[in-house]
């Protein structure tokens, strides 16, 4: 028997071992805010009920933590991020759960070594990991100008009334910003990500507000993040603009240079390639489009493995 929302989480989130932080997150955070909504408003009506028999009614309407961790799986593996398919494991726990015998294996990629070379060009999560590589530089500095104003701003004003206030609301946002990263992360990168918001209480008291944020670890990582973000996305940006601009200028090479008479610019002037030489100027810019593009899609991996590693709190 259940006796308390505290232990009906720890065995919700023992129910889910395996499945993905994110979704651990999210199932936590949703049975947190339904159990405690449904309890309270269900003692205030029959006070003189005990507690522990109010929350088990409210279990049997939404479900034991093995019944609501085998639908969250199968959630899961019907609606994975983009870009991304289940994998063999996670396809095998839904049918663990579900009492399925046979498992479909996971599709692997067998194409030739030189197709899965060529294909990345037609893949959307590289595509994908382009696009947020290319503007992590102007996210990272609207969050790390966001972060030092807020900072500074909450400490300045600190030995005023209205500086505690301002910090709450500043920390506040801290989570707010982190939740649609996440959602970024997860619909560029393909890397699960928490789609809910952090449950609190909503009778806490302000002072008890600003502790919670003050203590969670959450808060830091995310600002970290933040703060991480803006080097990170000059980093990105300039590796890639540099990368795409050399291999494009060699695939438009003939016709910049004999169509148009436009010559390279390196260093202390300009340059025409030998007419044998154009080809390869065209056959060395698709190859260095390719690698770029294989480049962004591992980068995009690694940074969501950063995010994950910052941003969900389970």
């Amino acid at each position: 028997m259940i006796n308390s929302i505290e232990q009906y989480l720890s065995e919700l989130k023992e129910a889910l071992s395996g499945c993905d932080r994110a979704t651990i997150q999210d199932a936590l955070s949703d049975a947190q805010e339904y159990l405690t909504t449904a309890l309270n408003g269900a003692a205030d009506e029959e006070s003189g009920t005990a507690r522990a028999e109010i929350l088990q009614s409210i279990i049997e309407k939404y479900g034991t933590p093995e019944e609501v961790a085998a639908a969250y799986r199968e959630i899961e593996w019907q609606t994975p991020p983009a870009f991304t398919k289940p994998s063999y494991q996670e396809m095998k726990a839904v049918a663990v759960a579900e009492e399925v015998e046979e498992v479909v294996p996971s599709v692997k990629d067998t194409r030739p070594p030189y197709l899965k070379f060529f294909g990345v060009v037609a893949e959307p999560r590289a595509w994908g990991a382009l696009i947020y590589l290319l503007f992590a530089m102007f996210t990272g500095i609207i969050y790390f100008t966001w972060v030092i104003t807020g900072l500074s701003l909450s400490a300045g004003l600190l030995v005023l009334i209205i500086g505690l206030p301002i910090a709450g609301l500043f920390l506040l946002s801290v989570w707010g910003i982190s939740l649609v990263e996440g959602r970024v992360v997860e619909a560029l990168l393909g890397v699960r990500m928490p789609r809910r918001p952090l449950y609190y209480r909503k009778k806490l008291g302000f002072w008890s507000r600003i502790k919670t944020m003050l203590t969670d670890k959450h808060t830091w990582l995310s600002l970290i993040y933040m703060i991480l973000q803006m080097p990170l996305g000059i980093f990105y940006f300039s590796l890639f603009v540099s990368l795409i601009s050399v291999s494009l200028w060699g695939i438009a090479s003939p016709i910049l240079q004999l169509g148009f008479d436009i010559p390279v610019i390196w260093n202390d002037g300009p340059y025409f390639f030998a007419s044998w030489f154009l080809p390869i100027a065209v056959i060395g810019g698709i190859l260095l489009l390719i690698i770029t593009m294989h480049l962004a899609k591992l980068l995009g991996k690694v940074h969501g493995m950063l995010a994950k590693a910052m941003l969900v709190r389970i």
